[in-house]
């Protein structure tokens, strides 16, 4: 290959970042986009509303996604991400943008942020649902156990 100069454009950063067509083309990825946003907790509001949560009325740090949508963080708070529900452990990259690390098991002597949400005195433990992952667990393991007290068939005893 020998030395040209023409110029080869780069995608942007991030997952979305070679996602770039004309105005007016159909974009089905931003309902899924938009969904995954709301199962990691960037429900931030939105540029340029403030930085505040709407249910408590405290000033949080909002961050961009790669999805396009904010998260509010906890302010200045970094914690060992082992002590984080899966799902919501935060990390910025180098140029600000928040990613959700999801629910695998975080590397030892990993830190993450946390979101608002997490800490929010306006919401119930009940409505967040941190371990969603160990509900789902705990009604699998429900459904398990009504079906072992009650066989659907009786054994054959002549």
């Amino acid at each position: 290959m020998g030395y040209t100069d023409s110029i080869v454009p780069l995608p942007g950063p991030g997952p979305d970042g070679s996602r770039q067509p004309p105005v007016g083309t159909p974009q089905p990825w931003r309902t899924t986009d938009r969904a995954q946003a709301r199962r990691d907790g960037a429900t931030g509001p939105e540029p340029p509303r403030p930085p505040v949560c709407p249910r408590c009325g405290l000033t949080g740090e909002r961050r961009p996604t790669y999805t396009g949508q904010h998260v509010l963080l906890e302010p200045r708070l970094t914690v060992p991400a082992h002590l984080v529900p899966g799902g919501h452990r935060w990390h910025l990259d180098g140029d600000g943008t928040a990613w959700n690390g999801g629910l695998d098991e975080p590397p030892p002597g990993t830190t993450c942020r946390i979101p608002h949400q997490l800490a929010c005195p306006g919401l119930s433990l009940d409505e967040l649902q941190p371990w969603r992952w160990l509900t789902a667990v705990r009604e699998h393991n429900a459904r398990l156990a009504r079906q072992e007290a009650f066989p659907d068939t009786l054994p054959d005893v002549g």
